[in-house]
C-alpha cells in the first residue's frame, strides 16, 4: 500500500468560488469528471461499538475503514475499498466487484468472499465481517470537483452537497433518500507523495483557514 500526506480544510461557499477559478488556471481537471464534478456514493462499514467511528473521532494514529463506492450513479464499476491512515499519512487499496457481488455483501451473503483468492482485500473484509461484526453502516453522498498536478503527484478535490442516510439494501439504486448530513459545509483536500509544490501550496492557500480532522463518514453518522 502507497501511503501519502493529505490535508483537510473546511471552507465556505466563497472560498470555493475562488479556490475553483485559482485551480483551474494552473491544474487539470481529473480524468474521472463528468463536466464540472461527478457525483460519489459511498456505503461505510463498522461494527456494533462503532469501532471506525470512536477511533476517528479519538484520533487514534493507525486506523482502517472499508468502504464500497461506485460514481456517478454507474453501477457498471464498483470498487471495494479500505482507506488506513497512519501517524498521518494516508494509504488506499481497492479492488473491483461486481454489482451482484455488491448486493451479496450488503445482504450479508458473504462465504463465497473466502474463496475470491483474486481478490485478497474481498477475503480480508470477509475475515473481518466474521471476526469483528463489520456490517455495513451508512451511506455517503456528496459532489466532487477534482484536479490534478503530475508534480508531486497531486490531487485537491473539492467535496460538498454532503448527504447521508441510514443504511439500507438498495443503496445501489441511485434513487435512495439521502438528506443533508446536518450542518455540514464543504471540504477542501488536498493530497500528494513526497513534496508539495509552492505553486499547489499558493493556489490552495486561504487566510484563515487551519488544517481539520474533518470525516464525512464521522459527520455522516449525525443521524446514528
Amino acid at each position: 500500500m502507497k501511503y501519502r500526506h493529505e490535508w483537510k480544510h473546511e471552507i465556505n461557499y466563497s472560498d470555493l468560488l475562488i479556490l475553483r477559478m485559482r485551480m483551474k488556471a494552473v491544474m487539470k481537471k481529473d480524468k474521472h469528471s463528468v463536466g464540472e464534478t461527478y457525483f460519489i456514493r459511498s456505503v461505510y462499514f463498522d461494527n456494533l461499538s462503532d469501532k471506525a467511528l470512536r477511533e476517528k473521532v479519538d484520533g487514534v494514529n493507525v486506523r482502517e475503514k472499508f468502504r464500497i463506492r461506485f460514481y456517478n450513479g454507474d453501477t457498471s464499476y464498483i470498487s471495494l475499498q479500505k482507506k488506513c491512515k497512519v501517524n498521518g499519512l494516508t494509504g488506499k487499496v481497492d479492488c473491483k466487484i461486481t454489482k451482484e457481488e455488491a448486493q451479496r455483501i450488503v445482504d450479508n451473503d458473504i462465504e463465497w468472499m473466502k474463496e475470491a483468492s483474486d481478490r485478497p482485500l474481498c477475503q480480508e473484509l470477509y475475515a473481518k465481517m466474521r471476526s469483528q461484526g463489520l456490517r455495513p453502516k451508512t451511506i455517503v453522498d456528496y459532489t466532487r470537483e477534482a484536479f490534478v498536478y503530475a508534480p508531486g503527484n497531486v490531487r485537491v478535490t473539492l467535496d460538498y452537497d454532503i448527504r447521508t442516510g441510514d443504511f439500507r439494501n438498495d443503496f445501489l439504486n441511485p434513487d435512495t433518500l439521502t438528506m443533508p448530513a446536518g450542518d455540514a459545509g464543504m471540504l477542501l483536500e488536498v493530497k500528494w507523495d513526497e513534496f508539495l509544490p509552492e505553486i499547489i501550496k499558493d493556489t490552495v492557500g486561504l487566510t484563515g483557514r487551519q488544517a481539520s480532522a474533518f470525516s464525512k463518514y464521522a459527520q455522516c453518522r449525525i443521524y446514528g
